[in-house]
């Protein structure tokens, strides 16, 4: 029998005595407010019964047999993939397994040495993953600034070969939206590429949820974007649209692409049915009525309290409440999701230090009865 070692036992203790350990949990809540379902496409019955006319093609292909490079390459990704880029006004597109997987694919290979990375200081944990095993060198800049932005972009203009930014569509913890125009002016002015990653925005912003980018009308003075599957899509998976010289490169160089198994068609399937129905969702605007409902409550919320909470402002279906304190974070999470309430308590390492809190997300299908409970429980 082997032991142990000692490091591991020692880092789960050090998470236990800080009320953030985590465990896995298969617990069916009441009310959502915990899933990245925005609109309900993953719920949704016509995404099923269309994903299994599609499967029609694959009667006796369970998975894809491969890499993508080798064997797992087939039609319907294929066709995933030009469906995809025609409706983000792209040239091409590249399908991963996840969002993660795209990240680390595109952050470690693109940047090379002598190229300089600035990111903005709440980036998802996938992109500074990547970058971690990327040889530029990589500098994060304050949240949503432009001019801490402008600052790095003179101080690093003049010495990198090459000056990428790398930013969300919607903050995935704070649910906020940078100026993507201010951040697009910047780029220009010091010849940088902007990569975004769209995960939270593509489904929700738009009018067709095409995302941040499209709503602005800006797509076309972007590097790269990234749109991932498992949020307001209700699918799995990520692709990264970009002219075809960068989708080429990728093939070649992204090893989280080349070195894994491609997603099986019953994976590819649910998402092109769930795209069929993006444009003209209704959810959409049941989600964006709701939202505003919230933020109402959020506004009476804050006249009425006295305790060491504040939400963060955000008109996205990401809301937070900051409680920073772990213990008490936990008590409250725990209360309501022994009332049946789906709501995940967000503890540091993910998010700073003292900006511990609840994360709730909201959905088309929550009911504005759902909305005042959580209100009336917290």
């Amino acid at each position: 029998m082997y032991s142990v070692p000692k490091s591991i036992t020692e880092a789960l203790n050090n998470r236990k005595q800080s009320q953030t350990f985590r465990c896995l949990s298969s617990r069916y809540y009441e009310v959502d407010f915990y899933s990245n379902d925005y609109l309900g496409l993953a719920r949704n019955p016509l995404v099923r019964e269309r994903a299994q006319e599609l499967l029609q093609k694959y009667p006796l292909q369970n998975g894809s047999t491969g890499s993508r490079l080798l064997s797992g390459n087939y039609s319907l990704i294929e066709e995933a993939e030009y469906i995809l880029a025609q409706f983000h006004h792209s040239e091409r597109g590249l399908i991963f397994n996840s969002g993660y997987d795209a990240n680390i694919g595109i952050f470690s290979s693109i940047p090379q040495k002598g190229d300089i990375v600035l990111y903005d200081q709440y980036i998802h944990a996938s992109i500074r993953d990547g970058l971690q095993l990327s040889k530029a060198q990589s500098f994060k800049y304050k949240h949503n600034s432009l001019s801490d932005l402008e600052d790095k972009l003179q101080r690093f203009s003049e010495v990198a070969n090459t000056l990428y930014i790398a930013t969300e569509g919607i903050f995935s913890m704070d649910g906020d939206i940078p100026d993507l125009i201010g951040i697009l002016t910047l780029a220009e002015k010091y010849n940088a590429y902007i990569i975004i990653d769209e995960a939270h925005s593509v489904g929700v912003l738009g009018d067709r949820g095409e995302g941040l980018c499209q709503s602005l009308g800006v797509e076309k003075r972007i590097f790269l974007r990234l749109i991932t599957f498992g949020k307001g899509v209700g699918s799995h998976g990520a692709i990264a649209l970009a002219y075809g010289e960068v989708i080429d490169y990728l093939v070649n160089f992204a090893r989280s692409f080349i070195y894994t198994t491609a997603p099986s068609p019953e994976v590819i399937a649910p998402l092109l049915a769930a795209y069929e129905l993006l444009p003209s969702l209704v959810s959409r605007e049941k989600l964006r009525e709701n939202i505003a409902f919230f933020q109402r409550k959020v506004q009476e919320f804050e006249v009425k309290n006295t305790e060491k909470m504040r939400f963060i402002l955000s008109q996205s279906a990401i809301q937070g409440l900051i409680i920073p304190d772990n213990e008490r974070l936990k008590k409250l999470s725990d209360s309501l999701q022994s009332q049946g309430i789906g709501v995940k308590p967000i503890f540091s390492p993910t998010v700073p230090k003292g900006q511990e809190r609840l994360r709730i997300c909201l959905h088309s299908f929550n009911t504005k009865e759902e909305i005042e409970r959580l209100f009336k429980n917290i």
